[in-house]
């Protein structure tokens, strides 16, 4: 059999009778929206991340969109977020008429740089783009919040980011789309910011059969608003509309689905840890390849296994030909993408991202991939390079 680079299949053959069992509740009640599975999964959720609140919802972005629509986010305000990210994470911050300041990435986890988190702030307080890149308009912005992102599954760095927010008076929302199961200095993630979103769409490490997301916080004010957001602005009841909403609900036969894919999630886990861990020894000694980094406290939840290699050509061409699949997460930084011209950015205004976004690529990642599948994908890698 070819290899998988997410082998959806093999997980299936283990839960589907729970997960056929599962869907056959739901047809036998009959409530298709917001049933009892609804609950149910946000109350094991929230227990397992840590977090007092999960409101579930129909996918991760619309997750990090009711999070900003809960804290009233609109045009004037500035949110500080990574141009090396897909591009939900800024898209939700436009659409509410806000703007994305871009802050660059740690060449080594390649998540937001604290450091410049921190100079980004500087320079929009004092209208100074010399400090640090600022989009066009900048005048007129005011610093609110920031949304950082845990990407291919590693936590940001919540200890500094969170300092600096407080020190700022800012939230912080944790996107956490690529991170459900992974750690930070003893606690979950989607349980590290002001309010953290996950999403279940299927290739993340817990996914649904179709799309999916969830919003967790502690803060019992937020979490009421983010409820209320999820379905038209609810109040009492759908017909008393306290603000504007959106339609945001999960379904409740997608969350029957993980609720059966959640029981052996805890597993996966460990597997994942154990598949990681066999790239990293296979790969790790060569020079012309940048295995992942994880910080000592924290635990991956492996969305994804990226390389970096000034090879990534030769690497991918090789790959290609043994059949092996791979992708590119992400061949363009934010601020160089069509959508965000409007934003005045230009090549060299985060450097970081855009060495990386040209030498970057992923292999295979999922819990199932077997010693021998990873041996046959590090000889190909290995001989490309040599």
């Amino acid at each position: 059999m070819a290899i998988q680079f997410i082998d959806l299949k093999a997980q299936q053959q283990r839960i589907l009778a729970a997960v056929q069992e599962n869907i056959s509740r739901v047809l036998a009640h009959g409530q298709y929206i917001m049933g009892p599975e609804i609950k149910e999964l946000e109350q094991r959720l929230a227990g397992y991340t840590g977090a007092r609140h999960a409101v579930s919802c129909s996918s991760g972005t619309d997750a990090l969109l009711m999070a900003l629509m809960a804290y009233g986010v609109g045009p004037g305000d500035a949110i500080f977020t990574s141009p090396f990210t897909f591009v939900a994470t800024a898209e939700v911050i436009s659409l509410l008429g806000a703007t994305p300041v871009f802050v660059d990435i740690e060449p080594d986890t390649f998540n937001i740089d604290p450091a410049l988190l921190e100079k980004a702030v500087a320079a929009l307080e004092n209208k100074d783009p010399e400090i640090h890149p600022l989009p066009q308009g900048f005048e007129g912005l005011r610093p609110r919040g920031v949304i950082s992102v845990d990407l291919f599954g590693q936590p940001a760095d919540y200890d500094r980011i969170n300092a600096l927010a407080a020190k700022k008076g800012l939230f912080v929302i944790e996107d956490a789309a690529q991170s459900f199961g992974a750690e930070y200095k003893g606690k979950k993630a989607c349980a590290l910011a002001d309010a953290a979103a996950t999403s279940f769409f299927p290739a993340k490490p817990l996914g649904c059969y179709g799309d999916g997301g969830m919003v967790f916080t502690d803060d019992d004010a937020l979490y009421a608003k983010m409820a209320s957001v999820r379905v038209h602005g609810k109040g009492s009841d759908k017909y008393d509309n306290i603000r504007i909403g959106i339609n945001g609900r999960c379904d409740t036969l997608q969350a029957a689905i993980l609720l059966a894919k959640f029981e052996i999630f805890p597993e996966e886990m460990v597997l994942r840890q154990d598949v990681a861990n066999r790239y990293t020894n296979l790969l790790n000694d060569n020079p012309h390849i940048q295995t992942p980094l994880v910080r000592e406290g924290s635990l991956s939840a492996w969305a994804q296994y990226s390389l970096v290699s000034e090879k990534k050509d030769e690497i991918l061409d090789a790959l290609k030909k043994e059949g092996v699949p791979t992708a590119i997460y992400y061949p363009r930084p934010l601020h160089l993408q069509g959508a965000y011209a409007y934003l005045g950015h230009k090549p060299g205004d985060y450097p970081v991202s855009e060495d990386k976004a040209g030498k970057i690529f992923s292999l295979p990642m999922h819990p199932y991939l077997t010693e021998a599948e990873q041996r046959q994908i590090a000889d190909v890698i290995l001989g490309a390079v040599s």
